[in-house]
């Protein structure tokens, strides 16, 4: 079990720093892709997707990968626990209901739950 609980740990980091380069590095892809436009031209609203749509993940992903303990991997599970509480109040409240905040609230909660089943266990 640890193998294989091991591979998914690996597999949901590098997951998360692949989806979160893509975030990082290819803004204007990412922006069109959910729906975004900067409102002026000071350059916050990128930034703001390559550093919350991006390098955050790519970091807490790093993080969890190069600390390599149930504990590092429990703190990853809790980052996409949190992302999901917000797309769950997208979903609710701002009626997000098309197919794109669906997929990824079930990507965050699919994460989220291997995560935890796998280390919850480990850590305690």
């Amino acid at each position: 079990m640890e193998l294989i609980g091991n591979g998914i740990n690996a597999l949901v980091a590098l997951a998360t720093i692949g989806l979160g380069l893509f975030g990082w590095l290819r803004v204007h892809t990412t922006m069109d892709f959910v729906g975004l436009r900067p409102a002026d031209n000071s350059g916050l609203g990128k930034s703001e997707i390559r550093a919350a749509s991006g390098a955050v993940w790519v970091g807490v992903g790093s993080g969890a990968l190069l600390l390599f303990s149930p504990i590092a991997f429990l703190m990853l599970a809790f980052v996409y626990v949190g992302a999901a509480i917000g797309r769950a109040t997208a979903v609710v409240v701002d009626h997000a209901r098309s197919e794109k905040p669906l997929f990824f609230l079930g990507f965050e909660v699919a994460c989220a739950a291997l995560l935890l089943v796998v280390n919850v266990p480990a850590a305690l």
